[in-house]
């Protein structure tokens, strides 16, 4: 990671799906797809991912998260003792109370891991030279989507339930560092959303339980949510500073491009201790950045935090754009931080 330039751009994580994964998929729910063909096409998809971001000349790459296309849904394959609750809306467009959602009815635990540290593997195989980063949902984000269940009720039972859920992302995150990880990202849209009880401040001390003393490895990426490119809770990052500004963690990855680059008043104070991974390409939006755009954006960045802690990204993963859109917004991201590198000489 040492020789990245200055400004490295790189992707949140996951990247738009190839539309034959969509039909794959479909394939795939019917019990179609042999154990063979669903990991080739996983590995396909992965490659496709990763080359998009190699022609576009992204400095730090993501696998495109392929193998969990909605990134914490699937993950929840993965879990153990809970159970699927349907929603009681099923008609008419598509929102976070259709989304997915579980409630506890045993000990919530994942007893072969989330599959993060395969992923790992399977990443570093492909490209081993070539720097990188893999990211995974935090406890936050996974408990959001629990009704605590036979945990009971309120902020008790939401704590009993992030306290398991804790150990399921530290051990995956202790495998992902064992297995040499060097920058490892923890997804928390829930951050701005806790569990039943929790305040923002509390959410900030769960997540630094399962950082633990990898802090130097990880970032934490906060945001308001990307559901079928829709935000879920109220998009001010002010009223989070106070929590975000507790993590400890090397970098944060926080979306501004789709707020109009709002809150950067509060930057200035966490680059004394952060990296900042600012959001400055809109990914729940089809319009198409021009890399002047972009290095307009990049340019306001730079007037509070220092070109050393700067980190060129995007507001949140491409899953829930066309490919052919993520492929330009991949493009104006490197072009716009090109562009903001000259203007620095």
């Amino acid at each position: 990671m040492d020789s990245l330039p200055l400004l490295p751009t790189m992707a949140v994580g996951s990247y738009a799906s190839p539309g034959w994964m969509f039909a794959f998929r479909e394939r795939m729910s019917r019990g179609e797809a042999g154990p063979d063909d669903i990991e080739e096409a996983f590995r396909d998809a992965t490659r496709i991912a990763i080359t998009d971001q190699l022609d576009a000349g992204v400095d730090v790459l993501c696998d495109g998260e392929m193998r969990r296309m909605r990134f914490v849904y699937e993950a929840f394959g993965r879990i153990a003792g809970v159970e699927r609750v349907m929603p009681t809306r099923r008609l008419g467009v598509p929102g976070y109370d259709r989304a997915p959602h579980w409630r506890a009815t045993d000990k919530i635990h994942a007893p072969g891991g989330l599959g993060i540290v395969d992923e790992y593997h399977a990443f570093l195989a492909m490209y081993p030279d070539h720097p990188k980063k893999i990211a995974f949902p935090g406890p936050l984000t996974f408990g959001a989507r629990i009704d605590p269940g036979i945990y009971g009720s309120g902020a008790d039972a939401s704590r009993k339930v992030l306290e398991d859920l804790c150990e399921i992302a530290r051990a995956e995150l202790d495998g992902l560092v064992a297995a040499g990880a060097r920058f490892i990202q923890l997804d928390e849209p829930g951050l701005p959303r806790p569990p039943d009880g929790i305040s923002f401040e509390e959410g900030a001390e769960w997540i630094n339980r399962v950082v633990g003393d990898h802090a130097e490895r990880c970032a934490v990426h906060v945001c308001f949510g990307n559901n079928a490119s829709r935000p879920a809770v109220r998009r001010d990052l002010g009223r989070l500073y106070p929590s975000i500004g507790m993590l400890r963690c090397k970098t944060l990855m926080l979306e501004f491009a789709n707020r109009e680059m709002a809150d950067l008043d509060g930057l200035p104070t966490l680059a004394e201790r952060f990296d900042i991974g600012a959001g400055v390409i809109d990914v729940k939006s089809f319009h198409e950045e021009t890399p002047e755009e972009v290095a307009e954006r990049i340019g306001r960045v730079l007037e509070v935090v220092p070109a050393e802690r700067l980190l060129v990204t995007m507001d949140c993963g491409l899953s829930a754009i066309p490919r052919w859109l993520a492929r330009h917004k991949l493009g104006a991201m490197v072009g716009g931080a090109s562009l903001a590198r000259a203007r620095l000489g």
